[in-house]
């Protein structure tokens, strides 16, 4: 019998979050899945752990590591037809999560799901909004643009054999499979019930390689786009005076202040050193990747689900 689900898991490093993520995983209510960690070299405890919750182990070389090809290599050791994606540093608030998340594929249509993502405590403010502006509380079964996010989302194994991965870009591997799937007259699906907790704490510089990363990589798949110097800097003043508003409102404006500015700085600055390899973003993307949602704010708060979360334990 082949599992309701395969749950493949790229990693490097990541002692202090993976535990999380298969505990949550073990708390669902589908319980019969198989669970695969790819593993790139992590020299921490990582693998270890994964080993005693029972996870199956894919090893890639780090000179060997992109984003497609350590997925390709998970989902081809997948059992099932659904190949759920998750972050290592990702975990699930509900029980339901895996029921939601591949609820959609009851239309042969949906070829990829994928849920709402939120910070954490320390997840920095800008990072906060962004997640609210790309996952909203609002569902989407027929979504308008390929965006996508594989921290949190499922495909078609079937679909996957038909098209691989692109092993050759920086990122973005979710959103140029997402464009072909859309190429295809497939649907994608956005469920906001499936919803997890990001854990994305990084350095300033790790900000900007992470933007100008991305920015290459839209540069491959759109490569007619451009993303200019006056781009940069509309971009920037319109998010960093949308952050700072919302940051008032919840009276947290002087101690994030700076911290927006560094944010925004380094996610515009790198996404445009990123995409002088690059070309122009649609609008229809440029509006879902970069420009606040006027409608997320402190008097809209997020919606609150019937269900009762995982608890997890602190370490």
């Amino acid at each position: 019998m082949k599992p309701v689900c395969s749950i493949v898991i790229r990693a490097y490093n990541e002692e202090q979050h993976i535990g999380r993520l298969l505990t949550g995983i073990g708390h669902q209510t589908i319980r019969d899945v198989q669970v695969i960690l790819v593993d790139s070299g992590s020299q921490d405890a990582t693998v270890q752990i994964a080993k005693d919750y029972g996870v199956k182990i894919v090893n890639i070389p780090p000179q060997e590591f992109t984003f497609g090809r350590s997925l390709n290599l998970g989902i081809a050791q997948a059992e099932a037809d659904f190949v759920v994606i998750a972050s290592a540093h990702v975990y699930p608030v509900y029980p339901d999560w895996l029921d939601q998340l591949l609820k959609p594929f009851a239309n042969p249509k949906v070829a990829l799901t994928y849920g709402k993502q939120r910070g954490a405590e320390t997840t920095a403010f800008s990072e906060q909004q962004i997640f609210k502006t790309w996952f909203p509380d609002q569902p989407a079964p027929h979504q308008a643009t390929p965006f996508c996010n594989n921290a949190n989302a499922a495909i078609r194994r079937e679909q996957w054999q038909q098209h691989a991965y692109d092993e050759t870009l920086p990122g973005l591997e979710d959103l140029a499979w997402g464009q072909w799937a859309f190429g295809q007259n497939y649907r994608l699906a956005y469920v906001p019930e499936a919803e997890v907790i990001h854990v994305h704490n990084e350095s300033t510089g790790g900000i900007f390689n992470r933007y100008k990363r991305e920015g290459m990589a839209f540069k491959r798949i759109y490569p007619h786009e451009d993303f200019r110097r006056r781009d940069l800097y509309r971009l920037f003043f319109r998010n960093v005076l949308s952050d700072w508003r919302e940051a008032a409102s919840q009276g947290v404006w002087a101690k994030q202040w700076i911290k927006i500015v560094q944010f925004r700085w380094n996610q515009f600055s790198g996404t445009y050193r990123g995409y002088k390899q690059s070309g122009p973003l649609t609008w229809q993307l440029k509006q879902a990747f970069y420009y606040p949602n006027p409608e997320n704010g402190k008097a809209k708060q997020s919606k609150i689900r019937n269900v009762t979360p995982i608890e997890y334990q602190e370490k």
